[in-house]
């Protein structure tokens, strides 16, 4: 139930950039812009890219490159899977830390978009909650029982 809320939040998303990016498009070659079309797009690209990569952290559907590693016996291939969610995990927690740090130095600072007031600490929690979740997904992932 989460994961297909999800899909169809980020899925709405991406139809949203789209739309209002074609609308943005048309309306400039008409003579009449959309204005606020680019932080339109940058909010529901940010919203959608979370999604995304927090779905592929879940279903473990990142890129690999497994030319050595497949040639490795099944006990070392187990370890260097679980030694890369780790690294995954450690690679999320720290973007988050880096984010969270950010977003607390800056919360008051009531920062937000020029053309249509956007609050930038909503788009700096949604990242936030995004890579945190990333973080521990791949955690969770490096110790399960079964790591391949």
């Amino acid at each position: 139930m989460v994961r297909r809320l999800a899909i169809w939040t980020g899925g709405a998303a991406m139809l949203a950039a789209t739309a209002t990016d074609t609308v943005s498009v048309i309306g400039r070659n008409l003579g009449r812009p959309l204005i606020g079309s680019i932080e339109i797009v940058e909010a529901t690209i940010l919203v959608s890219g979370t999604v995304a990569l927090a779905l592929a952290t879940l279903a473990d559907l990142h890129a690999r490159v497994r030319l050595v590693t497949d040639r490795l016996g099944e006990r070392a291939q187990s370890g260097l899977e679980r030694f890369s969610r780790l690294a995954a995990a450690a690679f999320f927690a720290a973007l988050a830390w880096g984010s969270i740090w950010l977003a607390a130095d800056l919360w008051s600072g009531h920062e937000q978009s020029e053309l249509l007031g956007v609050p930038w600490r909503v788009l700096r929690l949604v990242a936030n909650v995004g890579l945190v979740s990333c973080a521990a997904i791949a955690l969770a992932a490096a110790f399960r029982r079964e790591a391949r």
